[in-house]
Parts: structure tokens; C-alpha cells; sequence
């Protein structure tokens, strides 16, 4: 059994003129999904990220570059993921068949774990 992440893909436009009713309501899907996932002893964990963006961090010839919102140069961000149980990709991608994300026309980006023994 090997762990998957699930990284959710959004678009920061995608629910910019939902109203706080249709926000609640999304955020309910995502708790009930989640629930279904925990109760087939398949979620390892995972949470929504800040919105503040975060930082970004590259070599720039061999000095530390830190810029805000690793987010500033592209179209999507990721807002959220989930840590997963599962046999393989297989399983992993199934888990994500009923996920509200992809309802709204997001993305789940599905990628192993690979654990570093050491």
C-alpha cells in the first residue's frame, strides 16, 4: 500500500461571484468527501492551503531568490490536497472519481510518495 497526494488545482476566478451561502455549500461537498474517503480507512490527511500565496524559492546562481505568491507567474493555483492510502495509481485516481473539486471544473493532480529509507 503506498500513499498518493492529491493535489487540487484552481483557477482564482473559478468561485469569484459565488455568494457565502454557495461557498458553505461547496465547502459541505468537500467535508462529505473527505468523510467518505476517512471512512474506507483510505485518508492519511490534507487541508486547505492559505490564500496569502506563500513563497517561492529558486537558485539564482547560487544565491537564494525568495519571491511572494509562488503562484505570481501562472494562471492556476493550488488551493488544497489530500494524502491518500492506496494499492496504486489505480485506486489513488478512483478515490478522486466523486470528488466535488473536479465538479467545478478543477483539476486533482494525483502523485506518489515515494517514502526515502535512510
Amino acid at each position: 500500500m503506498g500513499q498518493y497526494m492529491l493535489i487540487l488545482h484552481d483557477n482564482p476566478q473559478d468561485m469569484s461571484d459565488a455568494s457565502p451561502q454557495e461557498l458553505q455549500s461547496v465547502v459541505g461537498e468537500y467535508m462529505a468527501w473527505r468523510e467518505k474517503v476517512a471512512s474506507q480507512d483510505k485518508l492519511v490527511g490534507g487541508n486547505k492551503l492559505a490564500d496569502e500565496g506563500g513563497r517561492l524559492l529558486t537558485n539564482d546562481g547560487g544565491k537564494m531568490r525568495v519571491v511572494d505568491g509562488p503562484f505570481a507567474e501562472a494562471k492556476e493555483i493550488v488551493g488544497g490536497y489530500f494524502l491518500v492510502s492506496a494499492a496504486n495509481y489505480d485506486e489513488a485516481v478512483e478515490l478522486c472519481r466523486d470528488c466535488p473539486h473536479l465538479k467545478y471544473g478543477s483539476k486533482i493532480e494525483v502523485r506518489e510518495i515515494h517514502e526515502i529509507h535512510g
